[in-house]
């Protein structure tokens, strides 16, 4: 898989938030982390780039704090 985007909430602390869309160009998934690497994460399979994209911008919340990286 690899990442098509990845988002971050811009916190270094215990707050921070990354979500990734990842796809090996059949499968396509969202992944949410919370507390960086060492954190907890949930990943949700989709069934195409669009259902992705949507899920994405459902778990970021609100855009103004969100970096693309």
């Amino acid at each position: 898989m690899r990442v098509q985007h990845h988002w971050w909430n811009g916190d270094l602390r215990l707050q921070r938030r990354d979500v990734y869309i990842r796809t090996d160009g059949e499968t396509w998934e969202v992944e949410a982390q919370l507390g960086g690497p060492e954190g907890k994460s949930k990943v949700q399979q989709c069934p195409g780039r669009a259902s992705a994209m949507i899920l994405a911008d459902a778990w970021r919340g609100p855009r103004w704090q969100w970096r693309e990286l």
